[in-house]
């Protein structure tokens, strides 16, 4: 019996895996192929690398896992990470041991400082992907720029953008008092000193953390604009000296006097609702209200911003280059953008996480689930959250938790 071509590569394949890694059917990985990429991915399993602290986060990913099999028979694993790198550290120990095909890693929720040292080190599948998606058309890439810009690296089509995100603190108002809340990083410092041990934030570096100290050395370095340029030790002693010495003074205020830090944000959450912290911080709008949802917050908890700017960015999925289901993994990141996904995610209910659509593009049944969505009682409508401050470029984050460590690291 004759094989069928797709047979025939497949126990090529199992034959010589290294030598076809760039052999496959025509367009099966092209995104500008779509029928081509469908007919590839079907039977594929997509490893997910994910972060996994989050039990709703966790939900959305299995519901969107189990569309993309009943609509087009890809299987999704989700292999849950408590640190992005070290998927990124996989797919390296990969290409340094000559795996250039059939990797363990088929898609990676990546941003920042990971996307950046990935794309330095060629670990990213690099054909334009992303910007041929059937569904990249619905992107809001007028208002949104950061959807093409990643911590001020272009992402050239190198990853497809997912979700926005902004950063946001909540408290309880009654236990709080609203005039009470602090407008800045310094307002914030006297906060502390007024009610010391009911703040804290997550140890770097976690993401949460880690976004908390971009925020402070955002407001209190002397020129912002060097903070979207590489650092060198000159540069990075200047400009970081006021976070340094703005945490030398909230430390000892913090809970457990800077001793030990939450794990994460749900525990900073649980610490919010158990009332041993005043105010808690995420980077995502809607947190408060999937919270409050979830009953894993009192019904009293809202969200406030600071009035001159929080840290902003977009959240993004991309595929290794020896990705072992890349045509699959094109299908996942596609159907992540859809208008279907984009509102579910939306939902305070399901996960709360902002769209990266342009609303208006989109047909007007999508339209009227957008402007019916309930963002909660706690979510700050887009029109309060006040200016996006840019992030950093991502060399400074890599310095900034290496010298957090050094410094505070030892003590816990």
């Amino acid at each position: 019996m004759i094989l069928s071509t797709r047979r025939m590569f497949t126990k090529m394949a199992l034959l010589f895996p290294f030598a076809l890694s760039t052999i496959g059917p025509a367009g099966a990985t092209d995104a500008a192929n779509w029928d081509d990429v469908l007919t590839d991915a079907r039977g594929e399993t997509v490893y997910f690398n994910a972060w996994g602290g989050s039990a709703n986060i966790n939900a959305y990913i299995q519901w969107a896992g189990d569309e993309v099999k009943a609509r087009y028979g890809i299987t999704v694993v989700q292999v849950k990470l408590d640190d992005t790198a070290k998927a990124v550290s996989t797919v390296l120990a990969e290409k340094s041991a000559g795996r250039d095909a059939h990797g363990s890693v088929d898609l990676i929720w990546i941003n920042g400082e990971n996307f950046a040292a990935m794309k330095r080190q060629g670990l990213l599948f690099s054909a334009d992907w992303a910007t041929k998606l059937p569904n990249w058309g619905l992107v809001d890439i007028e208002n949104q720029p950061t959807v093409t810009t990643d911590f001020t690296i272009p992402t050239e089509g190198l990853e497809s953008p997912w979700g926005a995100a902004r950063l946001v603190f909540f408290y309880d108002e009654a236990r709080t008092a609203k005039k009470d809340l602090p407008d800045s990083s310094k307002e914030l410092l006297s906060f502390a000193k007024a009610h010391p041990g009911r703040f804290s934030y997550p140890q770097p570096p976690d993401f949460t953390g880690s976004s908390f100290l971009k925020q402070i050395l955002t407001e209190l370095i002397v020129d912002r604009e060097t903070l979207q340029k590489p650092v060198d030790d000159a540069t990075f002693d200047q400009g970081a000296a006021p976070l340094f010495a703005y945490l030398d003074q909230l430390h000892p205020l913090l809970w457990r006097k800077g001793k030990a830090f939450p794990q994460n944000y749900p525990e900073m959450k649980q610490k919010l609702a158990d009332g041993e912290l005043d105010i808690i911080f995420a980077f995502n709008p809607a947190e408060a209200s999937a919270g409050i949802a979830a009953g894993e917050l009192p019904d009293t908890v809202r969200s406030f911003v600071f009035s001159k700017g929080t840290l902003g960015n977009t959240h993004f999925v991309g595929i290794p280059y020896n990705a072992n289901a890349k045509a699959g993994a094109l299908v996942l990141a596609n159907f992540l953008l859809s208008p279907e996904a984009q509102v579910r995610k939306q939902d305070p209910k399901i996960w709360g996480d902002p769209t990266v659509l342009a609303v208006g593009k989109l047909p007007e049944k999508d339209r009227a689930a957008f402007a019916t969505l309930d963002l909660g009682v706690a979510t700050l409508p887009p029109e309060k959250l006040g200016p996006a401050l840019a992030e950093p470029h991502p060399d400074w984050m890599t310095r900034i938790e290496a010298e957090w460590i050094k410094r505070y690291g030892a003590a816990n």
